[in-house]
């Protein structure tokens, strides 16, 4: 098993930047099913957050070595072409796949602006973690990122 995350090269972003980026889309998958399933245990007290993680991804990928493959788009039409695989492969966004948007607090420009007048750049796209061979459906299109 491997998780598999395509960020953009034409944005150029720092190290940092790419590495945060990165980082987001890792955690994607996780942070959907804990943002989903909280529940405060009292007005004082912490939460309690019930997962449930398939039998594989548990016992080849949490208890493994959490394998990731990081790969490039060349640009942001290359990277939209991830989750078109992704979706010919009977993926769902929010569950399967992440598009990772920056909040452009930093170092990019918005792309396109929220309703709320929010600027945005698509910096990555990122999966749950996969069987290899389905990983390798979308990732044989991309090169490894340099």
């Amino acid at each position: 098993m491997r998780q598999l995350i395509i960020a953009r090269k034409d944005l150029n972003m720092s190290p940092g930047k790419l590495a945060s980026q990165v980082a987001h889309a890792s955690w994607a998958f996780l942070s959907q099913k804990i943002r989903s399933k909280g529940e405060r245990m009292s007005l004082t007290t912490d939460y309690l957050v019930p997962i449930v993680i398939q039998k594989q991804v548990y016992e080849e990928w949490f208890c493994g070595i959490f394998t990731k493959t990081i790969c490039e788009a060349k640009n942001l039409k290359q990277l939209l072409k991830a989750k078109t695989l992704a979706e010919d492969l009977g993926m769902k966004e929010g569950e399967d796949f992440f598009l990772i948007w920056d909040a452009c607090l930093t170092e990019l420009q918005p792309e396109k602006y929220d309703e709320d007048g929010t600027g945005r750049t698509l910096t990555c796209i990122g999966f749950r973690p996969l069987n290899d061979e389905t990983a390798w459906k979308i990732s044989k299109k991309f090169q490894l990122y340099k």
